[in-house]
């Protein structure tokens, strides 16, 4: 299975959202900026993330996006399915659990295989929280503040 640029730009978009939060809401042009996405496509995706009741705006000078619910509360599958769709890696009504069904699904043995991708997928994406990506992310920027100030140092006393 391959994420379209929705599931992977609108998940890097709640990370930058939650990670920038905190005090005030997050204005889409800095998160375009951030995050190397054009604002048009960043409106599309914001869109469906605040039908799916994963993020919240707020009109105004200071307006901008929040997250609607806690990091904690918000899993990567919630993120990708408000954008992607479903996940599952084949049309098969088997593993969709769709009421029509291929004239030779009694004789199909690949459905257990795609069920079981398909129930992976899932799996992983419904246990990984955005809170443990923004908590991932604060390292990653901790240990590259540390790499800069390292490099100045080094640059300083040459």
């Amino acid at each position: 299975m391959k994420l379209s640029t929705k599931g992977r730009y609108g998940l890097k978009a709640v990370i930058d959202i939650a990670v920038n939060c905190e005090t005030e809401a997050v204005a889409l042009s800095s998160i375009a900026i951030r995050q190397d996405i054009s604002i048009s496509y960043l409106e599309q995706l914001i869109a469906k993330l605040k039908k799916a009741g994963i993020v919240n705006s707020t009109r105004g000078a200071q307006g901008g996006y929040t997250l609607a619910k806690k990091p904690e509360q918000i899993s990567v599958g919630d993120i990708l399915r408000a954008l992607e769709g479903d996940l599952n890696p084949v049309d098969c009504a088997e593993v969709t659990g769709g009421e029509s069904t291929c004239s030779g699904s009694e004789m199909c043995v690949t459905k257990y295989v795609w069920k079981r991708i398909s129930d992976s997928i899932n799996n992983v994406v419904d246990e990984i929280m955005l809170s443990e990506l923004v908590e991932e992310s604060l390292q990653v920027r901790e240990s590259q503040l540390k790499d800069l100030k390292e490099r100045d140092k080094h640059t300083c006393h040459q």
